[in-house]
């Protein structure tokens, strides 16, 4: 399936600042499930200063401000092929060991809640099973809605507030697997949606590691694993190593975000 997407990030700051950097995903790449037919980056305000691959194999473009700018437009747009891999991901490679992906970070880090989520079966023949199950019980305790949660909510404040988004429920489902000893990593990308080309942000599900099928993936917002209709961007061992765009700056000027996106066939 072809997915076309036109993801717009616009920044405005209240006064001149002297200097802003932007760390930013916005470059799908080519894996088992994909193929990036055209991507193209363009920028307005300021300029790339260097690209690199971290250590979770994601490309990172560090954007800098103009000096002295009130403003900063990031814009991705191109096409990506998609594949239907029944949810499965597959092999995992990187510089970043499969234990790397067991140590829960502070937004990962369970408490009460999460520990009281189903358990995760030891052995690989039932844990697709038990994984689903897990999916369908975060989802049942905390329905999916907006305007509760926000970017810096923990896995374990989320479970314990009356609903979250994607990024909630994929931290959790994430904190949960590696409870049982599975290795599970944070996924952000675009969801295709039918009759809906307009969308108020990125996607984010969650991949476990099971023995004999490498990373597999659960959409706990949709109850589904990922199919032809999403396209990845990165991964991470939470939303922060993730997101699409995170940065700093300097100086006391006030910042407003405005976020467009289009995801249609």
């Amino acid at each position: 399936m072809d997915i076309t997407i036109n993801h717009g990030t616009d920044y405005g700051y209240s006064a001149p600042v002297s200097y802003a950097l932007q760390k930013v995903r916005l470059r799908p790449l080519a894996s088992q499930v994909q193929r990036v037919a055209e991507w193209q980056i363009e920028i307005a305000g300021g300029r790339i200063e260097t690209s690199y691959r971290d250590h979770h194999g994601n490309h990172v473009d560090l954007v800098s401000l103009d000096p002295g700018g009130q403003g900063l437009r990031l814009r991705a747009h191109g096409t990506v092929e998609t594949l239907d891999g029944s949810g499965v991901f597959g092999r995992h490679d990187g510089v970043a060991p499969l234990w790397y992906y067991r140590q829960q970070t502070p937004l990962t880090r369970p408490g009460a809640a999460i520990r009281a989520l189903p358990a995760v079966a030891p052995e690989p023949a039932g844990q697709l099973d038990s994984l689903h199950a897990l999916s369908a019980a975060i989802l049942q305790a905390l329905p999916y809605a907006t305007g509760t949660t926000g970017a810096d909510t923990g896995a374990e404040a989320a479970l314990q507030g009356t609903s979250g988004v994607c990024q909630d429920h994929a931290q959790i489902f994430v904190s949960a697997a590696r409870l049982s000893g599975l290795p599970a990593r944070y996924v952000s990308g675009y969801l295709l949606v039918n009759d809906q080309t307009e969308q108020e942000a990125t996607h984010a599900w969650a991949e476990v590691h099971v023995e004999g099928l490498g990373w597999v993936g659960f959409d706990v917002s949709n109850g589904v694993s990922p199919d032809e209709k999403y396209a990845r961007i990165a991964t991470g061992r939470d939303a922060r190593d993730a997101a699409p765009v995170a940065g700093l700056r300097m100086g006391s000027a006030e910042e407003s975000l405005v976020v467009s996106l289009q995801v249609q066939q």
